[in-house]
């Protein structure tokens, strides 16, 4: 079945899974769904994400969710941003901060994706994938 919107399937998966307090989801493989796994991995919001060959020799993406003891997880919320109808596009110097930039804006640049951290440093913009916080 094929996705319109791949990566707001990924971050609703991700929602969910969350919720239900599982400890890991799959999802297909994407160059851009593993950039974000990678980010998602780097900032701590996951414990770990693995690619694997599964049946008819389709890739997936498992994601290890993290909880603490308590069964909190770190991710309170995920949204998509830039949609296929409506892409979102900042620049270098109007780059969007969640809840005061304790939360992570992840950004598709020409040098690849990256934190809205990583994109000031380096100062350059692009779209504007997802909020996580």
């Amino acid at each position: 079945m094929s996705v319109s919107d791949p990566v707001a399937d990924m971050i609703t998966r991700l929602r969910n899974a969350n919720k239900a307090q599982h400890d890991w989801v799959d999802i297909p493989f994407s160059k851009v769904k593993l950039g974000i796994a990678k980010i998602l991995d780097e900032e701590g919001y996951i414990r770990s994400y693995e690619t694997r060959k599964v049946e008819n020799n389709i890739e997936i993406i498992r994601i290890y969710l993290k909880f603490n003891e308590d069964g909190v997880s770190p991710i309170n919320g995920l949204k998509r941003v830039s949609k296929p109808g409506r892409r979102i596009y900042k620049d270098k110097n109007s780059i969007p901060k969640v809840l005061g930039g304790l939360g992570t804006v992840i950004i598709s640049t020409s040098s690849g994706l990256m934190t809205d951290k990583s994109a000031e440093k380096q100062g350059v913009g692009g779209e504007v994938l997802c909020y996580i916080w």
